[in-house]
């Protein structure tokens, strides 16, 4: 196996290990999983379970007012059981959906404003570990408030709160928000943001 590269980090040179098999075992509505065998000349045969998501990427927004607030909104988790701070996301819900065209419902129905303008931020792969997931933040501007929808069983009552930029940073930092897609998403408008004014 070649291990030169000629840049600073090259993410697709060859592959250590080898895919033997992939077998279906589960699918739901968001995602599936598949148990896969692979094979690798330093420690042999071994297994591994894989998270694959369908519907495209995570669509996640990032509103910002006039006054520099982030609007969030409260959501309960099942999974861990608590109440969350989170930025308004979401997945395709009909098929060849545009990323900006899920962002504008996601943000009306689950924070309840509409934007002017919508601009991709950034991409990332949210574990890559076990999971295909990817997330596309959009950071939405000229927002104008509409009427709510409702987010579902799991946040019946949930609320959307306008915090200021330089307080949801403080919350990104502090551990109040722990979503990992809305912390991703105020650092890099506070960074973006500070670097500009430097």
């Amino acid at each position: 196996m070649a291990e030169k590269t000629y840049r600073e980090f090259d993410p697709w040179r060859v592959s250590p290990i080898r895919e033997e098999k992939r077998e279906e075992v589960l699918s739901t509505h968001y995602f599936d999983i598949d148990r896969v065998s692979l094979s690798s000349t330093e420690i042999g045969h071994f297994e591994r379970y894989i998270l694959r998501e369908n519907d495209g990427d995570t669509i996640c927004v990032l509103p910002i007012t006039d006054n520099e607030e982030v609007i969030l909104i409260e959501q309960y988790r099942v999974p861990n059981h608590s109440w969350t701070l989170e930025l308004p996301a979401g997945h395709a819900t009909e098929q060849g959906q545009h990323p900006e065209d899920i962002a504008a419902l996601k943000l009306e129905e689950e924070a309840g404003y509409r934007a002017q303008d919508y601009a991709q931020v950034v991409r990332f792969v949210n574990t890559p570990s076990f999971s295909t997931q990817h997330t596309i933040i959009y950071r939405a501007t000229g927002l104008a408030e509409v009427r709510r929808g409702t987010l579902g069983p799991e946040s019946p009552s949930s609320a959307a709160r306008a915090i200021p930029l330089d307080k949801a940073y403080e919350l990104a930092l502090n551990g109040t928000i722990v979503d990992a897609k809305s912390i991703i998403g105020i650092l890099n408008e506070y960074t973006r943001r500070h670097n500009t004014a430097a």
